[in-house]
This record gives structure tokens, C-alpha cells and sequence, in this order.
């Protein structure tokens, strides 16, 4: 992490778009379909394509998705989860915790990370943090999304751990893969390190690698994507990768028309351009070095003919000064502009320094209306939205020979496709694909045509549902829909310690899980133990404990979600923080009266020792000794016999304070209940603590506290007497 870089504080994390949206029209009868893109600057209307290499495409696919698909009945709410931007360099849009954008659709902005804008190689330290802050949302929603579809690597990822989190099927799309990059990176003369300290390749591909791995369906946009690309790599699984073309929101584009005003962006490109009357070659494209934009500048400048032929006219974002902007778009502009005059095109060539979302039909339309082209060389296109919107404004397209044109020109045959490194070949195709009037013509009509019938939003999100509805269909067969958390949703959360608590009576466990069943799913249920995970799965399923939510273990050191086991990083990377436990060993192993329990129950964020109160020295002094030695460590002792010394941060109190402040639940809708000294700190929380009869000596100190009662039955019967205590199922308590 950039020592520059610091996190939003506790109290601005508190301030999430969860706390302060409201549930909304949530349609419970309708699926609830949540998108995560973390990178770039999303918002409604208006996006600023081009901003940036991370405001494109990916921005404008997943607003329009998020809309078309909350279109559709059959889906009750749609959410857009991306990252809360505060910063003075870019629009106060970006700081709204959420935003409605259409009835059913919202984007709703996280606040993770450093406050200020981002490019998405900077991205990949605070993902666990979005993933830590994401289900506070979820409670306020009031239920669990039906689906989570990640779109590029990053959000991919915290897709992949949202899923196993709680429970739910995820999608995939990749939109630009880390494999085919690097490739075409290498082939234009980038080099390996370079690639590597730009990009953050290899992170970039091991969360790609995860994503695949995790994903109930994989959305690629090209037959060639799907099978070249995805193919690549380890978890690629062909039966989960569908070829769903992107949708084109098709009312903003058509071809012009003679009645047309005159598009305000004309002046800008204008006066560029010394003979005005020449057809366009028109690109629009971020400034981002993927796009290819010098090797076109090159095939325009070496081909005197092709200069005679047509006008260049290149949209590269929105600027004010390029020396402002990010490396990546420096670079790009400052090539572009260093061709433009190698080549001498002045007069010839069009760069205008700004444009809008809405300005981009206008300049497919001045394009086709002078009987120009649109020309995408890009080192690698997954989607080409851009040429389907020039395909529906009747503008023939030049296209790099990969992913998305292949497939488009091969529907749509409205164009030529050509090779992105050959900028001879380049000029040469541009050229042919000027020189002849009447295949113009019919090139315009047969994209216009394609646009409308193969890429439409509606045909879209048709394939789209179908294929959650088959995933649906084949989790359920296989019984994997009882794996959907409920902790998002549940009202009320029960934690017990499970030794001497939860267990020790058999009939009054099966009176507890009885009296539990009945509340249904407003209850989640969840222990809190001294055992490591393994062993408590054991003994539950020895006793033929009720399904559980959350499984904090190893005395609070380590918190898993059930039934997947999955476990939470964000508290592990947490309570890392100045733990050393080699120099623990060091320090006690040789003290009188300590003795290293096995092998099994010393863990990652534990050391267990067995202590003998007759010879061993006491707790103070043992904290004492560590404390001199600059070593930080909580110690629990329990049961006048065990020893654990965990991380200053980890204990069970502790975590169950992290649980509550992830998942959104209040404090006094906690109920937990434990017998030894090891549960002293959880019980003596703000939750509703229950001790039960057969507790041991060390938990008596809590006699007299607020919200600690002591029961008089024992076991699963003392829990029981504290839930009817507390009258912790009663409604509205």
C-alpha cells in the first residue's frame, strides 16, 4: 500500500450507502440482481466516456444492464455496486451514496479505499474492504441478492468472495482478460517488467483465475473470447462460458437524416480540418494504450493516399491539460500528437479536447452523412460497442482482427477487418474501404440491419435470464439453495460457546433447536468457540446440532460462514496486525509450569499452552514478561487449565463486535450465551449475555452487569431460560 493511500476511518466506513439508502422497491417476488464495477466513474446519464483508460465501454455495458434488466418483470430490484469517490478533481456526482436510475434500478456507491479517484491497478489493496462493507447494504435491502455479477477482474473477485460470503450463485465477465493483454502487449514491444509494474499483470490474472473458478456462468461476448481467450486459463470451464453479444441502447442511434440540426459537436472537429468536405475516418476511444490510437496515426501519416482520400478524425476522451492526466492517457496523447507532426497532418487530422456521452451519435451521423468510415484498431476488443453504435447509425466500420469485430463483421458483414501491429495493412484496408460507393452503401444498410436484430438490449437480457434461470434450476437439483446465507436478512443473531453451553444435555439441545425452528429464518444462528474449526464440526455433528450461520473459533481468532466454510480475510488480515508468534514460543516455552498443547490446536493466530496454576506464574506476570520484551499478545485463560494467547485485536468479544459491524446487526439483537472464562469478554458486551447454570468460578465477576444474566438451568436449558429472560423473540423488542 502507498503510505499516501490511507483508508477512510472507521466513522466514514459507518457511513456506507447501506446506512443511508432506503429498501426501495425491493419486489420480493422478483429476482434481485446485483452488478459490482469498482473502477472508473459510473453514474446514470452523462458518463465521461473517455475520461480515462477506465471510463468506456465496461461503464456504459453495466449502466445500460443494470436498466434493462430492471426492466424486465421478472426482476424486483437491480443494483449497481461501485466505489464512493470524494475527491475535488472529479464531478460531486461520484460522492452520492446512491442514485436511482430507473424504478427498479439503482447505482449504489461504496465508500472503500482512499477517498480520491483511482485507476484500477491501484484498486487491488482495498477489495477485501468492499467485500467487508457490501452485506450492511444487504440488511438494509432486506434479503440476499439472487445473483452477483462481477465485471473485470477486480470486481470479479470481490464477486467470487461476496458469493462464497453468502451463499449465492455468481457471473463473470472479464470485458478485457489479463492473458490476452499481456500477448498483445509483448507483440507491440512492451516490455515483460514493463507490463508487469504498469498493469499489476500477474495480480490482475490470479483474480481473474479466482473469478473463473468461483463463477456459476461466465458471460463472454465473442464465440472467439469465449473459446480462445477464457482458455487460457486453469479454471476455465467451457459448460459455464455463454456467448451473449452485448446490447446497444439502439434509440440514440440512427443514421442521419436530411432534416437533422446540426450536431453541436461539429465545430470542435471542424476547425481541425483544412478541406472539410473530405470523408471521415472516425475513431472514438479512450486514451488508453490498448486502444492502438498511435499505430493508426502512423497507417494515416505513411499513406500520402489515404490523406487524400479522407480526414483522420480521433476522439480521445475529455481533457483539460494532458500533463494532468493519469501516465497511461499522458503517454497515448503525447504519441498521438508527436505523430501528428512527424507526419506534418496538420489540416488533415481532427483531436478535439472534449466531448459528451451525448455528443457521440452525432459524430457517428456526421461520419456516415460525408461516406467515411469508423475504424477500431485496438490491440484486443472483447466487446466493440462502439461499432455496433456506428453499425446502427449506418457508418461501415474498419475493425481490429479479434474478439468482438470478428464476430460482428461476420453478422453484420458491414466491414473489414485488419491487423492491429501491421499499420501498412492498416492503411491499406482504410483505403478499400473508401474507394468504393455502392459496397458503402451496402455495408451502411447491413449494419444498420444486424444492429437491430442481434444487438439489442431486449435480446440481451432474454439470454441473460435464461441462463441464471438454468443455474437456478441446477443448484436447486443439487441441493445448493439451502447454502444461501441468511445473516444479511435474519432479524436476530443467537451465538453460543458450544462446550458445557450448546452442548451437554441432549434434550434440552432438541427443546433449544425446537424452540429456534419456530422463529425460522429472522434467526441466524452461530457459535463461539475455544475449538478450531475441524473439531467443532465434529462434535455438532456428534450432537446433531441445528445448521449454523457463523462459526467464530480458535477463541475468536478465526470467523467462518457455513455451510460452505468459508473464511473471512478481512477479519484474519485485522487481527495480524503486530502478531508474532515465534517470539511467544520464544518467550514462555521455557517458563515452569507451561507446557505447548498438540500440534492440532496451536493455529495461525493462536498459541496454546496446558498451564499448571501450581507452578506455572500467574497471568499478570506472564503478561508482564511479554510486555517487556515488546511483544503484544491477549491471553485468555480458561478453566483453570488453558492458556491461549492470541493477537491484541483477536478475542471472541472482539469478534463478535466485527461480525456485528460487517453484517449490519445491532448489538441488542445479539444473543449470547457461554460457561467459562474464555467467554467473559463476548458476554460482557453490549450484547444480551446469558451464563448458563454450570458455569465455571471465573465467569462470577460478571454478576451485577447489565445485560449478563445468569440462569439457573444448565446447558442448552440455561440458553433457553435467558432467550424467555430477555424475551429475545418477541416482536418489536
Amino acid at each position: 500500500m502507498n503510505p499516501s493511500e490511507k483508508p477512510r476511518n472507521q466513522s466514514n466506513q459507518r457511513a456506507s450507502p447501506a446506512a443511508s439508502s432506503d429498501r426501495g422497491p425491493t419486489a420480493q417476488g422478483g429476482l434481485y440482481v446485483v452488478l459490482i464495477s469498482l473502477h472508473g466513474l459510473i453514474r446514470g446519464e452523462n458518463l465521461e466516456l473517455g475520461r480515462d483508460a477506465d471510463t468506456g465501454g465496461q461503464t456504459t455495458y453495466v449502466v445500460e444492464l443494470a436498466k434493462a434488466l430492471a426492466s424486465r418483470a421478472a426482476v424486483g430490484r437491480v443494483d449497481l455496486l461501485t466505489r464512493l469517490i470524494d475527491d475535488p478533481k472529479v464531478d460531486d456526482d461520484y460522492t452520492q451514496p446512491r442514485e436511482q436510475i430507473g424504478e427498479k434500478a439503482y447505482i449504489v456507491r461504496i465508500p472503500f479505499g482512499p477517498r480520491r479517484y483511482l485507476r484500477k491497478e491501484s484498486l487491488w489493496s482495498w477489495i477485501e474492504q468492499f467485500v467487508n462493507l457490501v452485506p450492511r447494504h444487504f440488511r438494509i435491502v432486506g434479503r440476499v441478492p439472487d445473483i452477483l455479477h462481477g465485471h473485470y477482474a477486480d470486481a470479479g473477485l470481490a464477486a467470487a468472495r461476496l458469493s462464497l460470503l453468502l451463499g449465492v450463485p455468481a457471473i463473470f465477465t472479464g470485458h478485457s482478460l489479463g492473458h490476452e493483454k499481456r500477448r498483445r502487449l509483448l507483440e507491440s514491444g512492451v516490455s515483460g517488467e514493463t507490463i508487469e509494474s504498469r498493469y499489476r499483470m500477474s495480480r490482475r490474472i490470479e483474480a481473474e483465475e479466482r473469478a473463473l473458478s468461483r463463477a456459476d456462468i461466465v458471460v463472454a461476448s465473442t464465440s472467439q473470447e469465449a473459446g480462445r481467450q477464457y482458455a487460457l486459463y486453469e479454471n476455465y470451464r467451457p459448460r459455464n462460458t455463454v456467448v451473449i453479444p452485448p446490447g446497444v441502447d439502439l434509440k440514440r442511434f440512427r443514421p442521419p437524416d436530411r432534416g437533422d440540426s446540426r450536431p453541436s459537436i461539429e465545430p470542435e472537429v471542424l476547425k481541425f480540418l483544412r478541406d472539410r468536405k473530405k470523408p471521415w475516418i472516425l475513431t472514438v476511444a479512450r486514451p488508453d494504450e490498448r486502444k492502438n490510437l498511435k499505430t493508426l496515426v502512423k497507417a494515416y501519416g505513411e499513406n500520402e493516399a489515404l490523406q487524400n482520400a479522407a480526414n483522420l478524425v480521433v476522439v480521445a476522451g475529455s481533457r483539460d491539460d494532458i500533463a494532468g492526466m493519469s501516465r497511461g492517457a499522458r503517454t497515448v496523447l503525447t504519441d498521438i500528437l508527436l505523430a501528428i507532426d512527424r507526419y506534418d497532418l496538420y489540416g488533415k487530422v481532427a483531436y478535439p479536447k472534449k466531448h459528451r456521452a451525448e455528443d457521440v451519435p452525432g459524430l457517428y451521423r456526421l461520419a456516415a452523412e460525408g461516406g467515411g468510415v469508423f475504424v477500431n484498431p485496438a490491440l484486443t476488443e472483447p466487446f466493440g460497442l462502439t461499432l455496433i453504435e456506428a453499425a446502427a447509425s449506418g457508418l461501415p466500420i474498419v475493425a481490429t482482427d479479434d474478439g468482438g469485430p470478428r464476430d460482428i463483421v461476420a453478422t453484420a458483414k458491414n466491414g473489414l477487418l485488419i491487423d492491429p501491429l501491421d499499420s501498412k495493412g492498416m492503411s491499406e484496408k482504410l483505403l478499400d474501404a473508401l474507394s468504393d460507393r455502392a459496397r458503402w452503401k451496402r455495408w451502411s444498410a447491413n449494419g444498420e440491419r444486424a444492429a437491430h436484430r442481434y444487438y439489442t438490449w431486449s435480446s440481451h437480457v432474454e439470454k441473460y435470464l435464461n441462463e441464471i434461470e438454468r443455474v437456478s434450476r441446477t443448484r436447486t437439483a443439487k441441493r445448493f439453495a439451502a447454502a444461501k446465507s441468511r445473516l444479511p436478512a435474519a432479524e436476530r443473531l443467537l451465538l453460543f460457546d458450544i462446550d458445557d453451553s450448546l452442548i451437554g444435555d441432549r434434550e434440552g439441545l432438541r427443546a433449544l433447536i425446537a424452540k429456534i425452528a419456530g422463529e425460522g429464518s429472522r434467526v441466524s444462528i452461530g457459535v463461539a468457540t475455544g475449538r478450531r474449526l475441524k473439531s467443532a464440526l465434529q462434535v455438532l455433528t456428534q450432537w446433531n446440532a441445528p445448521p449454523l450461520e457463523v462459526f467464530i473459533t480458535s477463541v475468536g481468532s478465526e470467523i467462518y460462514y457455513g455451510p460452505l466454510m468459508n473464511q473471512d480475510l478481512g477479519w484474519r488480515h485485522h487481527i495480524d496486525h503486530r502478531w508474532e508468534p515465534r517470539r511467544i514460543r520464544e518467550a514462555l516455552d521455557d517458563l515452569p509450569g507451561l507446557n505447548l498443547q498438540g500440534k492440532l490446536e496451536q493455529r495461525g493466530h493462536k498459541v496454546s499452552y496446558f498451564l499448571d496454576p501450581e507452578s506455572a506464574p500467574g497471568i499478570r506476570e506472564i503478561r508482564g514478561l511479554l510486555r517487556a520484551k515488546g511483544i503484544a499478545a491477549s491471553l485468555v485463560y480458561s478453566r483453570g487449565q488453558y492458556l491461549d494467547l492470541l493477537p491484541e485485536r483477536a478475542s471472541k468479544g472482539a469478534a463478535l463486535r466485527y461480525l456485528c459491524e460487517k453484517w449490519g446487526i445491532p448489538m441488542e439483537y445479539v444473543l449470547v450465551a457461554g460457561d467459562s472464562g474464555n467467554d467473559a469478554e463476548m458476554l460482557a458486551s453490549r450484547a444480551l449475555g446469558v451464563v448458563v447454570g454450570n458455569h465455571s468460578s471465573e465467569l462470577d465477576r460478571l454478576r451485577g452487569l447489565d445485560r449478563v444474566y445468569f440462569a439457573e438451568g444448565e446447558y442448552a436449558w440455561g440458553i433457553i431460560e435467558g432467550i424467555d429472560h430477555y424475551r429475545f423473540f418477541a416482536d418489536g423488542e
